[in-house]
């Protein structure tokens, strides 16, 4: 299953993902097309979801718009059309839906489907991360650490990494550890970088385990 499959599927079992989205869209049963269109993808009846959604679509309901541009890029329900697919979901993206505003940047990231601009994935990152989508405040983040797409900035970095930290993500809330340990883009705090390593430590990461341990030996050195 790709991973563009796993936004859609995502996206009909919660539309409140992660607590990814300021504003929640329409659930299906607010829509009759889009409710439906999840009816029939829910009984892999493909061909007739796709129809569905293309009505809500047309209406411009944003994500029937993502739905639908899913189904045209896997080719589910009928041909293959990636260029409408992704047309599709550049409207989706550009009516404000986070979802679809972090899969663009991460076509563009990739160059799939689109000409391949780090620039680009980094506009549409920060649109979806400001909407509280927590990948996309990762992927910003790291467009923001690694210097790509935007200035190498670790200020800004730390800023989006805490905030995917403070959802949950694994990884960031080693990272920013690692940040605040060292005082690169924060100001060094030792007291938060074992917050933070623990918080991925507990989530199974062992080598945040460990560095939580050395950190803490530093801050009780009796």
């Amino acid at each position: 299953m790709t991973a563009l499959r796993l936004f859609l599927l995502a996206g009909f079992l919660s539309f409140g993902f992660g607590l990814s989205l300021a504003k929640t869209p329409l659930t299906p049963a607010q829509d009759a097309d889009l409710a439906e269109g999840w009816r029939a993808y829910s009984a892999a009846d493909f061909a007739r979801a796709r129809a569905f959604y293309r009505k809500a679509a047309e209406r411009r309901h944003a994500l029937a718009q993502f739905n639908l541009a899913v189904m045209l890029i896997e080719g589910q329900g009928g041909a293959a059309d990636a260029k409408e697919g992704l047309d599709w979901l550049r409207r989706a993206a550009e009516a404000g839906l986070a979802r679809a505003q972090y899969s663009l940047g991460v076509f563009y990231d990739r160059g799939e489907h689109v000409t391949k601009s780090t620039t680009d994935a980094t506009n549409w990152f920060a649109k979806a991360a400001a909407q509280g989508w927590r990948d996309a405040q990762v992927s910003l983040a790291t467009q923001y650490f690694l210097g790509r797409g935007a200035p190498k900035d670790f200020k800004e970095a730390a800023k989006w990494y805490e905030r995917a930290a403070e959802q949950g993500d694994e990884g960031s809330s080693y990272i920013l550890a690692s940040m605040y340990e060292h005082g690169d883009g924060v100001l060094q705090d030792l007291r938060l970088a074992w917050y933070w390593y623990s918080q991925a430590a507990a989530q199974g990461d062992r080598a945040a385990d460990i560095k939580a341990r050395e950190v803490l030996k530093k801050l009780r050195p009796d």
